[in-house]
């Protein structure tokens, strides 16, 4: 079986990265390295032109070879798609299209940034595509809210607001993250999938929220320093067309309030 088409985009850092042994040169400032296997020359040439479109002619540095890859339908015009002006917010990451699976790594400037850029690439790709998102925020902060909530899901009754036992361990790790971060001011989002009524699903969206600040403060946490919101279906990671997606968009997201 031949390989899929897979496409690497190496994306601009805010500082030379150190080159390592037997890897291709870093990007210079501004620069995006564009690297992979794609199946014909055509594809290619797309690719590129769309590149220096968004970043300009000088600031990409081609290293994509043509060989013999399965493509996915239409796999040309998703990459596409996902090259938008949006990736220059990512610093020292990749954009990495292997197949009909779409990675983002890098670090972005605040969480309601890495999620709107995952959420634009979900919606622009046809359901057969996964999008996996492996953005990080730089502020240490936030950072330290991410790697307590680690990509899990609090979980919730079906259809309700109230936490299952898994839910509840998981928000008791995040205590102890919220205690390290001495005062500063966390929002809580309630999402959902598209499932349903929007307004019910905004109501279900901002009852979890407050759940979840309910049972943060009645752990330990002052309240006065939460905010609970619910975004109902509006702001997907993933697509709602598939039972995996829908049970993705279902979440608790915790973001530092801007100061």
């Amino acid at each position: 079986m031949r390989p899929t088409a897979l496409l690497l985009l190496t994306l601009a850092a805010l500082a030379q990265a150190p080159a390592r042994a037997q890897a291709p040169a870093a990007p210079q400032p501004g620069q995006v390295l564009a690297s992979g296997t794609v199946a014909d020359e055509a594809s290619k040439a797309s690719v590129l032109a769309k590149l220096r479109e968004v970043y300009g002619a000088d600031k990409v540095v081609d290293q994509i070879s043509v060989g013999q890859v399965v493509t996915p339908a239409n796999w040309n015009a998703y990459v596409q798609k996902l090259i938008t002006p949006d990736l220059k917010q990512i610093s020292r990451g990749q954009l990495k299209i292997d197949g009909s699976t779409v990675t983002l790594r890098g670090e972005v400037a605040n969480e309601a940034q890495r999620q709107a850029l995952a959420s634009a690439a979900a919606l622009s790709l046809n359901p057969t595509y996964t999008v996996n998102n492996g953005l990080r925020v730089s502020a240490s902060d936030q950072g330290i809210l991410d790697s307590a909530l680690n990509n899990r899901i609090v979980e919730f009754e079906s259809g309700q607001a109230s936490l299952t036992p898994s839910g509840r361990k998981v928000l008791d790790e995040m205590v102890a993250a919220l205690l390290k971060l001495k005062g500063r001011k966390v929002d809580i989002i309630g999402h959902t999938d598209s499932v349903g009524l929007r307004a019910t699903n905004q109501g279900l969206s901002q009852a979890r929220a407050e759940a979840v600040k309910a049972y943060l403060a009645s752990h330990g946490i002052n309240g006065d320093l939460l905010s609970a919101s619910g975004q109902g279906p509006d702001r997907p990671v993933a697509s709602n067309d598939t039972a995996e997606g829908r049970a993705r968009n279902r979440r608790i997201e915790f973001r530092l309030a801007q100061q």
